[in-house]
């Protein structure tokens, strides 16, 4: 049951006043009011049954002081109890005693949701925006990887889990033990790592069919575990180790930091302004997600908040056609480096003419016709594009024509669908004015690494891609509010400056 209990002050309050006007949480609550935050979850509680629950905000500043302070939940509630600052952040009296450590695991379990987080970070944007802390109209996104609170293991050794599993299933549901099975092989033996695979497969899928043979009741735990083992080695991404690599935590994915180097975990990616540094949208998803995959709606979440966008900051992983078009769909100009892989003209050899639509080479030889051409590649795709035709008669005569013309009587450019558009920006990215622009993004980069370092995003706290979701939240509401504060501060410091400077003019000009 939710019952909210009055906000009085008792005698006690009056320490209080020993924290410093300047101290981070101070400030905080001095510009955030959390109290929106019993009403947004107050469908989660029973109105008028069950023991009297703590309030909602008094759980979800826990949670925030938890991050703030990189604590533990046992370390959290130890160190509040004594830090005046902390139980000032709260909200509550010095004397009152804080509840359990357990009740934080389920409350950020059972009631605090991926939604309500979004929420809760719109709504403490759209607070600083409405007190004049944000006025920036650009934006950045990026994304970051978070390494899994567990060790990536091999198809070999995950197959002799789940043999073990359903052995141990079978055995302790029927209670009967599981005889004349042939011996767990021993894959480390085997040279050939496609050898031990399928070794490991065949022995898995012998204790699959021998159990399924002696359980009949579909609704069995052990037809449970016969049926997830089922689902893993259908999967055509296992074996080439690209899907599940461990049964602890099964969301997590292997991802590529670069061309040589891989991690295993999660990915989050989110927006933030440029200037205040501060989070409007965060999403994470497992570590083989594409960049840029949840912009439009990250977009969308950042206007609901009411930042208005003019611009939109990215590096070159964000250089994709659907991302620039939602980019444009808010009326916002993208900042975003030409990447290689989409555009792939050499510019030093061609130039675009867009009025006429013709390419012109090197040699200065103009392009006379046009011709639409798709080709289907290895996977199925298709690949579309555009043909464009030099001149003949100047093809021949030039001096370079046995080089670039070698299986025709002309020289043929081939491009693709969008390559005379993207050209136009890689034209204007050469200029001064989106190099001195561009300089907003670098920015992210150390977003990032406060996050890393200070908040425990490096790695994951828990297991599954829905605890990474609410760490990655959590982590983002605590450096908002860090930085909340300290532009509250300096926004006062500014302030307080002006005033003293007119009245002093003012006494001076009465004088």
């Amino acid at each position: 049951m939710l019952r909210i209990e009055p906000k009085q002050s008792s005698f006690h309050s009056i320490l209080y006043d020993k924290i410093p006007e300047n101290h981070t949480l101070k400030k905080i609550s001095l510009v955030v009011d959390f109290s929106f935050i019993n009403i947004l979850l107050a469908d989660s509680y029973c109105a008028g049954f069950g023991r009297p629950a703590k309030e909602p905000e008094l759980m979800c500043k826990l949670l925030l002081l938890q991050q703030l302070c990189n604590l533990s939940d046992e370390k959290l509630i130890m160190d509040a109890n004594l830090n005046l600052a902390h139980l000032y952040f709260l909200g509550v009296n010095p004397e009152t005693v804080l509840p359990d450590k357990s009740l934080l695991s389920k409350f950020r379990t059972q009631r605090l949701g991926e939604t309500t987080l979004d929420e809760i970070i719109t709504e403490v944007v759209r607070q600083c925006i409405e007190q004049g802390i944000i006025e920036s109209k650009s934006v950045s996104i990026d994304s970051t990887h978070i390494e899994a609170n567990t060790k990536k293991k091999t198809p070999e050794r995950i197959m002799k889990h789940l043999a073990k599993r359903i052995i141990k299933t079978y055995e302790e549901e029927s209670g009967n033990p599981l005889e004349n099975l042939p011996a767990i092989p021993e894959y480390q033996e085997i040279e050939d790592h496609k050898e031990a695979k399928t070794v490991m497969k065949t022995y898995l899928e012998t204790v699959i069919d021998e159990v399924n043979k002696r359980t009949s009741v579909k609704e069995s735990q052990t037809h449970k575990v016969i049926q997830k083992s089922r689902e893993i080695l259908k999967d055509p991404k296992f074996l080439n180790q690209k899907s599940i690599r461990s049964l602890i935590d099964e969301d997590a994915r292997v991802g590529r930091k670069s061309k040589t180097q891989d991690f295993y975990g999660y990915k989050t990616e989110f927006v933030m302004t440029t200037d205040e540094r501060i989070i409007t949208s965060v999403r994470t998803s497992d570590g083989a997600y594409v960049d840029g995959s949840y912009a439009k709606e990250m977009l969308a979440e950042t206007q609901k908040a009411g930042v208005i966008l003019e611009e939109v900051y990215g590096d070159k992983a964000y250089f994709r056609k659907s991302i620039l078009e939602d980019i444009n769909a808010v009326k916002a100009k993208a900042f975003i480096p030409v990447s290689a892989t989409v555009y792939r003209i050499d510019e030093s050899e061609f130039t675009y003419n867009k009025d006429s639509d013709e390419w012109q080479c090197s040699q200065g030889n103009i392009t006379v016709n046009k011709k639409y051409h798709s080709s289907k590649r290895k996977d199925g795709t298709r690949r579309e594009g555009y043909k464009y035709y030099f001149e003949l008669n100047q093809c021949k005569a030039c001096p370079l024509h046995d080089e670039c013309a070698k299986t025709s009587a002309r020289r043929i450019l081939s491009v693709g669908l969008n390559s005379t558009e993207f050209y136009e920006i890689s034209q204007y990215q050469k200029t001064d004015e989106f190099k001195e622009k561009y300089k907003k993004r670098a920015s992210i980069e150390g977003k990032n690494a406060e996050l890393k370092r200070f908040h425990g995003l490096s790695r994951a706290k828990g297991y599954g891609l829905l605890s990474v979701s609410i760490q990655s939240k959590l982590a983002a509401l605590a450096v908002n509010l860090k930085r909340i504060a300290a532009i509250a501060a300096s926004s006062l410091t500014v302030f307080l400056d002006k005033y003293l400077m007119t009245h002093f003019n003012f006494q001076l000009f009465t004088i």
